[in-house]
């Protein structure tokens, strides 16, 4: 199943993201395509607590649980997409990128995830 969930992610790059992985809630990575000189361990437990932020500031909301949290900076967007209550999927996209297509991408890579 790794190995499946691998070749999502690098199938990701054919559309213009430059890295991406599925990190557990609790910040274990279970796949991952990222570049190299990436701290895999640090950009996975801050991915994993950026999506724990938000699910607890909607909770003081009295909100549903989020299901995408969008990072935007001068060069690109980092989109982390909810997998269910055990991970979240995560993409570096570029400027130009159609994030939209993306995020639909992203959450055929959640569907299996829930599903396994």
């Amino acid at each position: 199943m790794t190995e499946d969930l691998k070749a999502m992610l690098r199938a990701l790059k054919d559309d213009g993201v430059k890295s991406s992985a599925i990190i557990s809630r609790d910040g274990l990575v279970i796949a991952a395509d990222l570049d190299s000189g990436t701290y895999v361990e640090t950009f996975a437990i801050m991915c994993a607590t950026l999506m724990g932020a938000a699910v607890t500031a909607n909770m003081e909301l009295k909100r549903g649980s989020p299901d995408r949290v969008t990072v935007e900076s001068s060069d690109g967007k980092m989109l982390i997409l909810s997998a269910g209550r055990k991970a979240v999927v995560v993409s570096v996209i570029g400027d130009g990128v159609d994030e939209e297509r993306i995020a639909k991408q992203m959450e055929k890579i959640a569907s299996t995830v829930r599903q396994s």
